[in-house]
């Protein structure tokens, strides 16, 4: 049985396709369309899931969409109603476009799916609806090792939920409690993410990354006027001081005051207040969350975690939840936002509708996240051409270690190799990587490649048997998920003059013997590396490892500000010859920067969007 999974309409849309409950393939449509975070039905990924699982759309025995439209707008309706008058402008401008379209939203997904796939098949009959936190939490639950697990889901907002628990075991998954809106910490963190002059669904990445720069002198100031926290970890907004429940802004006049200050102008200089308006926000956000987990093993008494929804993105307060031993273990759905709610739902349609018996895999079954299209020779190889790029084909051992030369040689190598990745993060198919140790590689990297802001940090990718080696954490995280400090023996003597430096002036102090990885606050997020997913990164990690003796490289997306993660040779092709990449590693082919003499190069360096 193939079933069909599908998120569309508000950010992140995506498709995946299961066969008897197996994850064949899944990818957000950004990454087809390059209009990043997507929220257009999904068609370009469902025809590329279809052909990767290779069937017809009359084999497609359902079609699981992540949330349910009716109670979205039973929720939009009651909340106008329960603020009004407020929002009024907002509701008049709302509520055509809800009538005319998002209202009839089976309608317009039974149309979307006849011109995708095939107009001959009564889609309405095979069409199923699961509401938007079951979604992330079948996500969750279902592709993670455990047999028995409790399951929690925070984000902005599904149709009513915000966050919610669940508890899954076999192949049942039932919801116990639930925050509904407009109570939400997910909105919470986008309010402070607009404040501090950030794009909401997108800059909460920025937040997380500037937090270590500032103190959490506004913690307080949060906990006492805008969140009321109980010992349970539920908690309750003071709506008084946030617009987004109408529709008008994140935040209001009452926020400016309390904050002494509007919100800081996009793109502006970033000051201290920002970095601890960030690291307040943080601060609060790691606090609710730890607060909920332990309410959560303390009425459960359950050994395993599984978490979902956009907060769970939120890599330093995963790691907290780790180092603070809340529970045995954790497992972490990386394509945890709304794109993952494709994935979730599907699941859900197999074990919940068609009561499927589920079997838990040894250690998970997303396959790495490697779910997403890949090339072959002769396709790279027509893509070259076209682009009238000089490159070199290199047989496998050849290839490995002048990839690895060059990042001994502080090189920045786009590397484009296999199946990408399903979620956010670039996990050794879709990524630029290179050498940790060198001093000036963030700045590099951050100003120079992907045109973005300096302080922004970036993960390593460590050979698994060696994090314990480099890392105050042993375990796995595949999936870039989770944040832990540099050991304390792999860290520098840092001065007392430097220490007391302001703000992004710490960004060129090196902090240890890897200072492209090592944020200020000693932190990296890690992914852990082994052969089992994806061999062809780990040997080239481990070639590098015998010529320098540092088991890891640095590892960020293989896209520009603004757009998303490359997918095609094409894009890979276009992304190296618009930046300062120095090579690119695509398949068996090699492409040096100085060697594309003859090529017409449009560069991204004042071509980007923001973010």
């Amino acid at each position: 049985m193939y079933i069909l999974g599908i998120s569309a309409f508000y950010h992140d849309s995506a498709a995946c396709i299961l066969k008897d409950g197996q994850i064949l393939a899944a990818a957000q449509e950004e990454r087809f369309t390059r209009t990043k975070h997507d929220a257009s039905f999904p068609s370009l990924a469902i025809q590329y899931c279809l052909r990767e699982a290779g069937i017809s759309p009359s084999e497609i025995s359902a079609v699981a969409y992540y949330e349910k439209p009716f109670l979205k707008f039973e929720r939009l309706l009651e909340t106008y109603l329960a603020f009004a008058p407020r929002g009024f402008k907002s509701f008049l401008s709302a509520m055509p476009l809800w009538i005319k379209e998002k209202l009839f939203q089976k309608e317009i997904l039974i149309k979307e799916l006849s011109q995708t796939l095939d107009t001959s098949v009564d889609w309405g009959k095979r069409l199923l609806f699961f509401e938007h936190h079951l979604s992330h939490a079948g996500s969750a639950f279902y592709p993670s090792p455990f047999d028995d697990a409790a399951v929690l889901t925070i984000d902005g907002v599904g149709e009513w939920t915000t966050t919610s628990w669940a508890i899954g075991s076999g192949s049942s998954l039932n919801v116990e409690k639930e925050i509904h809106f407009p109570h939400s910490l997910g909105l919470l963190y986008s309010a402070f993410t607009y404040y501090t002059g950030f794009k909401v669904n997108s800059g909460e990445y920025k937040v997380m990354g500037l937090a270590p720069y500032g103190k959490p002198k506004y913690a307080n100031l949060i906990m006492e006027n805008l969140l009321h926290v109980a010992d349970d970890g539920s908690y309750q907004l003071d709506m008084t001081y946030f617009d987004y429940a109408t529709g008008l802004t994140m935040t209001n006049n009452k926020f400016n005051e309390l904050f002494d200050a509007p919100p800081r102008t996009p793109e502006s200089p970033l000051t201290q207040r920002e970095m601890d308006l960030a690291a307040s926000i943080q601060d609060v956000t790691e606090t609710v969350v730890l607060r909920i987990a332990k309410n959560i093993a303390k009425e459960t008494g359950k050994k395993n975690l599984c978490l979902a929804g956009g907060v769970a993105l939120n890599c330093v307060a995963n790691g907290r939840l780790v180092r603070e031993k809340v529970f045995e273990n954790i497992w972490i759905q990386p394509a945890a936002g709304d794109a993952g709610g494709a994935l979730g739902a599907a699941l859900c349609a197999w074990h919940l509708h068609f009561k499927m018996k589920r079997v838990s895999p040894a250690k998970d079954m997303m396959r790495g996240s490697y779910l997403g299209p890949d090339f072959n020779d002769e396709e790279i190889i027509k893509q070259l051409e076209e682009s009238g790029a000089t490159y070199h084909r290199l047989d496998d051992d050849v290839f490995i270690d002048t990839v690895a030369h060059a990042l001994a040689n502080d090189q920045a190598v786009g590397w484009m190799q296999g199946r990408m990745e399903f979620g956010p993060r670039a996990l050794g198919a879709r990524s630029i990587i290179a050498n940790p140790q060198a001093p000036g590689m963030q700045k590099k990297l951050n100003l120079k490649v992907k045109y973005r802001e300096s302080f922004r940090p970036f993960a390593p990718s460590v050979l698994r048997e060696h994090v314990a080696d480099w890392f105050e954490f042993d375990g796995d995280s595949p999936y870039m998920m989770l944040v832990a400090e540099v050991a304390k023996d792999k860290r520098l003597q840092v001065s007392a003059i430097e220490d007391a430096l302001f703000g992004i002036d710490k960004l060129n102090v090196p902090r240890s013997k890897v200072p492209a990885i090592t944020h200020v606050d000693y932190s990296a997020r890690i992914q852990t590396v082994d052969g089992e997913t994806n061999s062809r990164y780990r040997d080239l990690i481990a070639k590098f490892y015998k010529k320098t003796n540092i088991p890891m490289l640095v590892n960020t997306s293989f896209n520009v500000r603004g757009e998303p993660i490359v997918c095609s040779p094409a894009d890979a092709i276009k992304c190296f010859l618009g930046t300062e990449l120095d090579m690119l590693a695509i398949g068996n082919f090699i492409l040096y920067k100085d060697e594309q003499v003859n090529v017409s190069i449009a560069k991204y360096e004042h071509n980007y969007e923001l973010d």
